[in-house]
């Protein structure tokens, strides 16, 4: 029963995870707080006015909240709170950890390290393969992977792990119902079945921009360390990153030049003493990890390839270049330096983005 009556608390969104943490430790009991008189509430100056009368009135809808918690079976959803022995150690490291988690699929595994990575939305093509290949070299450690499933790098992380057959988790800034964005709908699929589906939001709760801080701590709550991998001066991957510290995690950063705007914020991180990411190694000997064979990303071996291939492959950058400003470098005519760049791309050598950007495939 105290179960049911924390979560009809958990379903009144002008109440924090403080607050309720709060009014735990002074009455002892979530069925307490469900049958309290407003006169002993007022005494106790945990919550403001509003909140006060909000939480009155919510009590007509505890049957419903009762109701709703007994059918999340049925939707493959748990609701796990700090007193179930499957709530995710890490998380109550933290000041201000969720008083109840949604979780489709399942949690991370505490013996294993967790990384989170996190970036821009609007990354670069450069930006989201490092995103995906780091992801995947770390899943391929069984390093479990953390991030918050936009689109950008968040995106490219899980695919990352989900590639290396490793496990990842998504923590959403809306109710794990939701998918969002829904352009993820395939990444949030397959997430049930290699790791889980998390949020602190009850069901049906739209996403909010307000919702968002409140989910990156969660991200850098579940992981041991951060990885940014481009993000702006002013941008939601530097509030994981600044959680993260609060929080005692080390932060890890992939540089970037000092022109790019995406760069910008990471940049600003390592002149703050944040550790510069080359290679997943980086992250591995942080974690105590060795592995059999150095992790490091760099260029494709050429020598198989013609001379003019390697001429054209030579003009190429990790960061795409658009087709004119590869004829330029190269010389050739439109005709001959398309047919060369496809089949670079058919043997793996060059990856092509929209509007004729071609780039540099990298490997490890």
């Amino acid at each position: 029963m105290e179960k049911e009556y924390l979560y009809w608390l958990c379903r009144l969104s002008c109440l924090g995870a403080v607050s309720i943490r709060q009014l735990y430790e002074h009455f002892q009991s979530f069925k307490i707080i469900y049958n309290i008189e407003e006169n002993a509430l007022e005494r106790t100056n945990i919550l403001k006015k509003s909140q006060k009368e909000a939480l009155i009135k919510w009590r007509q809808y505890l049957p419903e909240c009762q109701q709703e918690y007994h059918k999340l079976a049925e939707r493959k959803i748990r609701f796990v709170t700090p007193w179930d022995a499957d709530y995710p150690k890490r998380l109550l490291e933290i000041y201000d950890y969720p008083m109840g988690i949604f979780v489709k699929g399942r949690l991370p595994q505490e013996e294993k390290p967790s990384i989170a990575v996190v970036g821009a939305r609007g990354c670069s093509a450069y930006g989201e393969r490092l995103a995906e290949e780091f992801s995947r070299a770390l899943a391929s450690q069984k390093v479990q992977v953390i991030s918050g499933l936009a689109i950008g790098i968040d995106g490219a992380a899980h695919r990352g792990a989900i590639r290396a057959g490793g496990a990842t988790f998504g923590v959403l800034g809306c109710g794990v119902d939701i998918c969002y964005p829904s352009s993820n709908y395939s990444l949030y699929e397959a997430m049930e079945d290699t790791g889980g589906i998390l949020s602190e939001f009850p069901l049906r709760s739209r996403p909010q921009s307000w919702h968002f801080p409140m989910r990156n701590r969660i991200i850098s709550g579940l992981s041991d360390a951060v990885l940014v991998v481009e993000a702006k001066e002013r941008s939601g991957s530097l509030i994981t990153a600044e959680l993260g510290l609060e929080q005692g995690r080390e932060i890890f950063v992939v540089p970037g030049r000092i022109t790019d705007h995406l760069s910008t914020g990471c940049n600003l991180l390592i002149q703050q003493g944040a550790h510069m990411a080359i290679s997943p190694n980086d992250i591995l000997e942080y974690l105590g990890m060795k592995c059999q064979k150095e992790l490091i990303l760099h260029e494709k071996n050429v020598n198989g390839l013609a001379k003019k291939e390697k001429m054209v492959y030579s003009c190429l950058d990790f960061k795409p270049k658009h087709l004119d400003d590869i004829m330029a470098d190269c010389g050739l005519g439109i005709g001959e330096c398309m047919n060369i760049l496809l089949e670079l791309e058919l043997g793996g050598y060059v990856f092509r983005s929209a509007n004729h950007y071609y780039g540099k495939n990298c490997e490890m």
